[in-house]
């Protein structure tokens, strides 16, 4: 029975690094050399292209199709250069993942034979059979069209031999079937809102951009190990194992010393990356063992959510040359750190000024200080949307632990932020303010520089830090799609600025203040409002709990509930009428999130099933008839005093086995009804959450027989590696 598994872990250990092909040039020397960057756009496309392409990227001006003919030509020709034959518009489907359809360059024309050839219209538009991607409920299944259009703010790059086009995904009527169509809308809605609210402090400034850097954790194992483990490759999680005797106890494994083959898989990966235009800056062991992190300098928040999806896709396809498996479930391994994905988020202005950056004059840290107090306000106003934008089957087994920001929504500043907030609640008054006030304020709002860098330490325990220079976002799984969450931060926030602007130009308009004073007073008015949302404390102590539920915050800790909240009526509200998702669109991605939920419990509960009845059991057995046989064996040799004596331990184990074993059985045969039953459910909203309370509770309760069984059982017949080879094979 267990001779796969000891196959599996002799050739994961007799495996060695795998060299790698350094470039022999400076990484600034091939850094996006498969990307069509501006450089290339300037050698391959005439400068009235090339000038159109940049009018399209940075003043959202459409292309004409002489042009769009233009630069497919100058793209076909730089792409075969490097190596590619055919080209495909590469989207991000509501799956959670990217999609692909590959079509050659390769054309025949009568007369003239088989040619390349690759226009503006192929390049704008495609059209993928579309029938099978999530629409929830948007396009009937028979209805196959779905169309991609070409992003031009995202470069186009080479992979595999093959010109991916970054596109967005709609349906025929023009629903937005992917993550990349409403991410592009909240970033031009957040961008306009800004620029309204800059004018306040700067008229020079016309443009506002969202910046994001993601830093990706995950897990590696050995391809011969994953592959002995149905569970890891059905389910990318354990769904049976015992803890380790060690684990990360000591947290020896946090930023020590990456192993060879690791750092040649790690190598590798970011050599691929760098020639696709992916700017990995970080690497380090993380808490967990096999558990590491990769981090890319910060981009715009477009490109940051493609070349986040492209890495992993990367990352994927690299470790397979090294023998692993990357895992980005969030949590693969019970009973240690899970991984995330903390989403770094910030604006950054045309004139250089990242507006969640103190400045060096009152006026500028006035500025800062007012988009920061509107973040705040947004985040306590919509706490559950952002908590419904990260949950899944996979992150509910993550957040809310001792290891990850909790499920409440809370918002970490810092002593010197939160000093200074207090001093604008206590001293500005709803009258106007004397010039000598007006000055005191602004001169200690100019005082941040001096002081904010020794003030803002991170709170690992937030869920919705202040760094610094950035909002770190840290509740988002690492398996996610980061646009899903960047959408909803976008959209409250640019609400949240739209209704700062008319309500500072109301307060102007109706005390006859002045600019200043009014900013001042709304932003008092949105202190006091937001602050029950401020917190620096442990958010993992039970006292917080108590206190946020005295504060009016919500705890939703069931996926199912907190996904009520993309649907609910403020949603619906907030999303319309910035023009980032209609109605129809919102109730298709929430029916979605609960397919996907139910789906992925079946799929478990289902392996789970399997592995117990098929694997388990019988090797369970199997031992306990050896052990049947050896006391056999005593009652045959001994008097019935001693024999009483010396089998008395393994009487007790063999009845042990036996109700543990029949617990197993009985409990996966349950299991299977609760499932029948909940099959039928058309209602996919009741069918989940039946799923929720009647076959999720089993595969905690079947695990934990099975983890008591693997204990018991030999070591030299149990069928699936352990967790102490999972975990420190490396």
């Amino acid at each position: 029975m267990g001779v796969l598994r000891f196959t599996a872990l002799d050739e994961a250990l007799s495996r060695k690094p795998q060299r790698v092909e350094y470039p022999s040039v400076k990484t600034s020397e091939y850094f996006g050399i498969d990307v069509f960057d501006g450089k290339k756009m300037q050698e391959f496309l005439s400068r009235e292209s090339y000038l159109s392409i940049t009018d399209a990227v940075e003043r959202g001006k459409s292309l004409n199709r002489k042009v769009a003919d233009q630069i497919a030509s100058g793209m076909k020709a730089w792409a075969v250069e490097r190596g590619a034959t055919h080209y495909t518009h590469w989207f991000h489907p509501l799956t959670g993942m990217t999609a692909e359809k590959h079509d050659a360059f390769v054309e025949s024309f009568p007369g003239v034979g088989v040619m390349e050839n690759f226009d503006g219209g192929k390049l704008v538009q495609q059209e993928p059979d579309a029938s099978s991607f999530p629409s929830g409920g948007m396009r009937n299944t028979f209805e196959a069209r779905g169309y991609t259009a070409w992003d031009p703010s995202s470069p186009a790059f080479v992979m595999d031999n093959t010109l991916c086009i970054p596109s967005v995904f709609v349906s025929f009527k023009g629903d937005s079937l992917d993550y990349k169509t409403p991410l592009m809308k909240s970033l031009s809605v957040l961008e306009e809102a800004a620029v309204d609210v800059c004018g306040y402090f700067d008229r020079n400034i016309n443009r506002v951009d969202v910046t994001l850097g993601c830093e990706q954790e995950y897990f590696l194992v050995d391809e011969s190990l994953y592959n002995a483990r149905p569970d890891l490759k059905l389910t990318e999680r354990t769904l049976m194992g015992h803890s380790s005797a060690k684990d990360q106890q000591l947290a020896d494994h946090y930023f020590g010393s990456i192993p060879r083959r690791v750092k040649s898989f790690m190598s590798d990966f970011e050599i691929e990356a760098y020639k696709l235009g992916i700017p990995v800056k970080t690497r380090h062991n993380e808490v967990a063992p096999n558990q590491y992190e990769c981090a890319p300098v910060y981009e715009e928040a477009n490109l940051a959510a493609d070349h986040n999806q492209l890495l992993m896709t990367v990352m994927k396809k690299v470790a397979a040359r090294h023998g692993f498996r990357v895992l980005f479930h969030e949590k693969p391994y019970k009973g240690i750190n899970g991984s995330g994905k903390h989403c770094n988020w910030s604006m950054i202005t045309d004139t250089g000024v990242n507006l969640l950056s103190p400045g060096k004059t009152p006026k500028n840290n006035l500025l800062f200080i007012t988009f920061l107090v509107n973040i705040v306000k947004s985040v306590f106003e919509n706490q559950d949307l952002l908590r419904a934008s990260i949950v899944s089957l996979g992150n509910e087994t993550r957040l809310g632990a001792d290891e990850a920001p909790p499920s409440i929504m809370s918002v970490f500043l810092g002593s010197q932020m939160n000093s200074i907030l207090d001093d604008i609640v206590n001293r500005v008054t709803e009258q106007k303010m004397s010039p000598d006030l007006k000055a005191e304020l602004k001169l200690d709002v100019g005082k941040i520089p001096e002081l904010l860098p020794d003030n803002t330490d991170r709170n690992r325990t937030s869920p919705f830090a202040f760094t610094g220079n950035r909002f770190e976002f840290r509740a988002v799984g690492s398996s996610a799609n980061v646009a899903a969450p960047m959408i909803v931060l976008n959209t409250i926030v640019a609400d949240q600025l739209k209704e700062f602007k008319t309500t500072v130009d109301k307060v102007i308009t109706s005390r006859n203040i002045k600019k200043d004073e009014a900013v001042f007073q709304v932003l008092k008015e949105y202190i006091i409002k937001s602050r029950n949302v401020l917190f620096d404390g442990d958010g993992y102590s039970s006292a917080w709990n108590e206190e946020a539920a005295r504060r009016g915050l919500t705890n939703l800790k069931d996926v199912l509930t907190s996904m009520e909240a993309i649907v609910s009526e403020q949603s619906k509200t907030l999303f319309s009428r910035n023009k980032v998702l209609s109605e129809r669109e919102l109730e298709a991605r929430y029916g979605i999130s609960l397919e996907k939920y139910t789906k992925k419990l079946q799929i478990e509960a289902r392996v789970l099933g399997d592995l117990s009845v098929n694997h388990i059991l019988p090797t369970v057995y199997r031992y306990q008839n050896i052990l049947i046989e050896n006391v056999k064996g005593l009652r045959e040799l001994f008097p019935e005093e001693e024999y009483k004596k010396l089998a008395g331990n393994q009487l007790q184990t063999i009845k042990e086995i036996s109700e543990r074993a029949d617990l197993v059985r009985s409990m996966v045969y349950e299991m299977i009804e609760e499932r029948k039953k909940a099959n039928v459910i058309d209602n996919i909203k009741k069918k989940a959450e039946k799923y929720s309370e009647n076959v999720k509770p089993y595969l905690d309760k079947i695990r934990y027989q099975i983890d008591h069984l693997e204990l018991i059982v030999d070591d030299g017949i149990w069928p699936l590696p352990k967790y102490r080879e999972l975990l420190f094979t490396k």
